[in-house]
């Protein structure tokens, strides 16, 4: 007998399954069972179901990860859509005040938010110069687990600057993991700044398990929540879920997308187009 309850355990079954193959790279079935209490025949279904969607791999006795495709190097991503992301970083600097704390995520679009930011702390006239929004702050906490974030950021004199240190992900130049987990935890921010490689109807997703264990630490530190990502985004499905989309305060993008507009309002979501 099956029904609602039935499938939503198996979907949080294979969700573990998904997130322990990823992590480990590979498991066996007979641990499975084991892990998720199931018998193994029902997991040997799960592993060939996810295979089915190429999630990961069956083997014999087990499944192995599969690399996730939809997460090319840091340096080919900021190639592209450079202008939308530049116009994303200038809507979401007009939302940072002075003297905010802020997180910083990793990610290209938040890399072009971030050198928004030290343009106009060290700009033109000494850093007072106005963006076309009106107003910039002159002084930032800033944290983050982004390298390319720190390097941008290192010289400036009015960044209270701290970097989260972790298990450094070279895909996404950040560092993840249980230390970084334990040290977010420390922090309270106004604004979480957040990146993600897709938004569909399941929410928010990235490819990487620990990058989306992280960006739920975050905003649970976070007054405000704002996810900053360019039109190609929307529509698009990753390996990890983060989160529902409700979970956020605003999302910035750099395009009208009617399905976008129609999620973010039944969800109470602000949407800003840059």
């Amino acid at each position: 007998m099956t029904g609602p309850g039935s499938r939503a355990f198996t979907e949080e079954r294979r969700t573990h399954i998904l997130e322990l193959v990823e992590s480990r790279g590979r498991v066996r079935v007979a641990e499975l069972a084991d892990l998720l209490g199931v018998a193994e025949p029902t997991v040997r279904k799960d592993i060939a179901d996810l295979d089915r969607q190429h999630l990961l791999r069956r083997t014999h006795g087990g499944a192995l990860a599969v690399r996730p495709t939809y997460d090319p190097e840091l340096a080919t991503r900021a190639r592209h859509n450079v202008e939308g992301k530049r116009a994303i970083a200038k809507a979401c600097l007009a939302r940072i005040a002075d003297g905010d704390a802020v997180y910083l995520d990793s990610g290209t679009t938040i890399l072009a938010l971030t050198e928004e930011l030290r343009l106009a702390l060290t700009g033109p006239a000494g850093g007072r110069g106005e963006p076309a929004e009106g107003r910039h702050p002159r002084q930032v906490n800033v944290l983050t687990n982004a390298v390319g974030v720190a390097q941008v950021l290192a010289d400036v004199p009015t960044v209270r600057h701290t970097v989260l240190g972790g298990q450094y992900r070279t895909l996404g130049g950040c560092f993840v993991g249980p230390l970084a987990l334990e040290a977010v935890r420390q922090f309270t921010v106004n604004t979480a700044f957040i990146g993600v490689t897709g938004l569909s109807t399941a929410g928010f997703t990235v490819s990487d398990v620990a990058e989306a264990e992280l960006k739920n630490a975050v905003m649970d530190q976070a007054r405000r929540v704002i996810v900053a990502m360019d039109h190609t985004k929307a529509g698009a499905h990753d390996f990890r879920k983060v989160c529902d989309l409700d979970r956020v305060d605003a999302i910035v993008t750099d395009r009208h997308h009617d399905d976008l507009a129609r999620q973010c309002t039944g969800a109470g979501v602000e949407l800003v187009v840059a």
